[in-house]
C-alpha cells in the first residue's frame, strides 16, 4: 500500500488536539495543497479564511451547535464558496456595458454559480484534510457553518456572493492517540454501474442492519424504529431546521438579477 492510499484509509475525524500550535511551515503546506485542488475552469471559486483568534473560535464553537472542541482547535479553516471576486472583476471590467452592446444580459450569480463554487471549495477542503493528515495533523469537518447565515456573514465579513460552505478544525494528534474507525456502508449500496439504483426495502434494511441494532425502545424521541429515531436526531432536528432557514436566506442573494 503506498503512502497516499494509507493516509486516505487511516484518516479519522479528530476532536481532541495536542497543545502544540500548528507551525507556519505545516499550515502553509496545507494551504498550498488546498490551492492545488482541481477547480472549474481554473477559476478557484473559493476563499479560505484562517481563524486563530480565540474570541472568533469561541464564537464559532457556539454558533456551530455549541461544540467546545471547535474553540480548542489551534486553527480553523473556513472554506467559502466565492463568486464575489470574479463578479467584482466583471463589474470593474465594464461587463454590463459590454453586454448591452453584444449580449447576453449581465446577470448576478445564481444558484448554479453557487453550486459550482461549492464544488470548488469542497474539493479544496478535502485536499487540505489529506495534506494535514499526512503531517500528523487531524481535522474535523464542521457542516454547521451553514447555520446562522446572517451571524456568520457579519462575524467573518462575508459579502453577498461568498457563502461559507464548510469549516475544518485542525490540530496535531496527541501522543498515543487511539484512532477509532467507523464502519462505512458496503460498496454494493454506494457504487452503481452505469445508472442509479433505488435500493429495495430489503437492501436498505441490510445496509443499516449494523447501525439499527443499537436502536432502543422506548427512547427520548418516541421513535418506534431506527429510521424514525435517526430522522428525529438529524433531518427533523432543530439544528437541521435552522440550517434550512439559513441556506434559504443565503440563496436569495444568488438570484441572477440583472446587473
Amino acid at each position: 500500500m503506498n503512502q497516499v492510499i494509507k493516509t486516505l484509509k487511516e484518516r479519522v475525524s479528530l476532536r481532541r488536539y495536542d497543545d502544540r500550535e500548528i507551525s507556519k511551515e505545516d499550515l502553509d503546506t496545507i494551504l498550498d495543497c488546498a490551492m492545488k485542488a482541481p477547480t472549474a475552469g481554473n477559476m478557484m471559486l473559493y476563499s479560505i479564511i484562517v481563524v486563530k483568534n480565540p474570541e472568533t473560535k469561541m464564537a464559532l464553537s457556539k454558533s456551530c451547535d455549541d461544540q467546545p472542541f471547535i474553540a480548542k482547535a489551534p486553527v480553523l479553516l473556513v472554506f467559502v464558496a466565492d463568486q464575489q471576486k470574479w463578479f467584482n472583476y466583471f463589474i470593474q471590467s465594464n461587463v454590463s456595458e459590454y453586454t448591452q452592446k453584444n449580449g447576453p444580459k449581465f446577470e448576478a450569480p445564481q444558484e448554479s454559480d453557487l453550486l459550482l463554487a461549492c464544488e470548488d471549495a469542497m474539493i479544496s477542503a478535502q485536499n487540505a484534510v489529506i495534506a494535514a493528515e499526512s503531517l500528523g495533523i487531524g481535522s474535523c469537518y464542521i457542516g454547521d457553518i451553514l447555520e446562522h447565515y446572517e451571524y456568520h456573514q457579519e462575524l467573518l465579513g462575508l459579502p453577498d456572493w461568498a457563502f461559507p460552505i464548510t469549516m475544518l478544525t485542525l490540530g496535531y494528534y496527541e501522543e498515543g492517540h487511539n484512532k477509532v474507525f467507523r464502519q462505512r456502508f458496503d460498496k454494493k449500496y454506494i457504487v452503481f454501474e452505469e445508472k442509479y439504483k433505488n435500493l429495495s426495502k430489503q437492501e436498505l434494511d441490510e445496509m443499516l442492519a449494523e447501525r439499527s441494532q443499537f436502536f432502543v425502545y422506548p427512547n427520548a424521541y418516541g421513535a418506534e424504529n431506527y429510521g424514525q429515531q435517526f430522522y428525529a436526531q438529524k433531518s427533523g432536528a432543530e439544528f437541521s431546521k435552522e440550517m434550512a432557514r439559513s441556506v434559504r436566506v443565503a440563496l436569495k442573494k444568488w438570484s441572477g438579477r440583472l446587473l
